[in-house]
């Protein structure tokens, strides 16, 4: 009985059904069935990590994009698209003509198809410098603005460099999510502070100091708020500076809603205090404008007092800036012109039909037993309203209701995350 398996050549071997095989070469020596041994795949750990366990939970676009999924194809009605701050595709938000000419003619120029300096275009640095200035006491100039892409990369730059060993963050609560994805992808404690809706959504001033220590380093105020619809007035916000002085830390001003305000409430600047407490403010065209596809953003450096120079904090802006992405060079281009020659007839009309529609909204959230307002909106493109669950059947949470609402009416709601 032969115990190998031949080659292929006749030298008088047989292959047969053997219980040994052969390695294909006519040695007699046999590889028999042996295992790979099992790689340990480094990158695998990966799955234990952040962005793999609780990422979607962080973002507000997977949320979005859960809820969008229960929407029906044979719906009710064509979707309606509430849950979030892009009414680009409603036709009466087109944007300011003036900017579509500025963008149009910057590309055509030929000459800004180039890669822009890590913190931006020079003229585009000014232009934004010149353009926040005229509601400060004070003067800035071209190295107090960095470009970004868009106020969500300005979210990415400033978080790492506030994220050292041990450090925290106070974020409000409700508040804008990509903040709190931002510090946990970067390892930095969060720590809330409440927002008060019986006083418009007013900052819980007296908890700061409570839920601050030494390692905090900064606090975000979003001013008009996303998502309550709040404007602060000029005392509160002096007030929080205050309270960042003595606690040593600067404020991260989210104003990308800066000129979306509806009612009598001025929006004031978070540079105003900036003698005070340094500032670092996010503002962008992507509200304002209606351009959140054009992907340009700044962050302001309202530091008068230059301490955000002393303690690197600026150069390490700049730093990050220059390993990361930019925003398109020839929408830096048409920056200036954008800024300059936009009228301010355009920002009246987004404001009146912002104003037309929050005042619907808010009318018809009084009449309504399983919803209510706390606050009627006063800037932003948003409304907070609560649930009362225990009037609604087999709704479990605000998302379970976004989701249902979906799908039964093909309205898309954004959940307070």
């Amino acid at each position: 009985m032969a115990t190998h398996q031949s080659n292929g050549h006749s030298n008088g071997k047989t292959n047969g059904h053997n219980k040994e095989k052969s390695n294909g070469h006519s040695n007699g020596k046999s590889t028999g069935h042996v295992a790979e041994p099992e790689v340990d795949w480094k990158f695998a750990r990966a799955k234990d990590g952040v962005l793999a366990t609780t990422g979607s939970k962080l973002s507000i676009r997977a949320i979005r994009f859960k809820i969008s999924a229960s929407v029906q194809e044979n719906g009710p009605r064509p979707v309606l698209p509430l849950a979030h701050g892009d009414p680009s595709v409603f036709p009466a938000f087109r944007t300011a003509i003036e900017a579509e000419d500025a963008v149009a003619a910057s590309l055509r120029t030929g000459e800004l198809n180039c890669y822009p300096p890590g913190v931006g275009l020079p003229a585009a640095r000014s232009a934004v410098a010149e353009h926040l200035s005229k509601d400060l006491p004070y003067e800035l100039s071209a190295d107090d603005i960095f470009l970004t892409a868009g106020g969500t990369q300005a979210i990415e730059v400033i978080i790492p460099v506030l994220a050292q060993p041990g450090a925290n963050i106070l974020l409000p609560r409700p508040g804008y999510p990509n903040y709190e994805a931002r510090a946990a992808f970067n390892k930095l404690e969060v720590r809330h502070f409440d927002l008060i809706p019986e006083k418009g959504w007013e900052i819980d001033i007296n908890s700061l100091e409570s839920i601050a220590n030494k390692n905090t380093t900064a606090m975000v105020i979003i001013n008009p708020n996303n998502p309550c619809g709040s404007v602060y007035s000029y005392e509160h916000l002096a007030k929080v500076a205050e309270v960042a002085r003595k606690l040593g830390i600067l404020v991260i001003a989210d104003e990308v809603y800066g000129k979306l305000v509806l009612g009598s409430a001025p929006f004031i600047p978070m540079g105003v205090f900036g003698h005070i407490a340094p500032v670092l403010s996010i503002g962008s065209l992507s509200k304002s404008w209606i351009v959140p596809g054009w992907r340009l953003g700044w962050v302001a450096v309202y530091d008068p007092t230059k301490i955000l120079q002393e303690t690197k904090i600026a150069a390490s802006i700049t730093n990050y800036l220059n390993v990361s992405t930019d925003p398109a060079t020839f929408i830096q281009g048409a920056l200036p012109k954008i800024l300059e020659n936009t009228k301010e007839d355009f920002f009246k009309r987004i404001i009146g039909l912002l104003k037309e529609s929050s005042e619907i909204c808010y009318r018809d959230i009084q009449e309504n037993l399983y919803i209510s307002c706390p606050h009627k909106p006063e800037g932003s493109m948003f409304v907070m309203v609560k649930l009362n669950l225990h009037l609604l059947e087999d709704i479990h949470d605000d998302i379970d209701f976004c989701c249902k609402l979906a799908k039964e009416e093909s309205v898309i709601l954004c959940p307070e995350m």
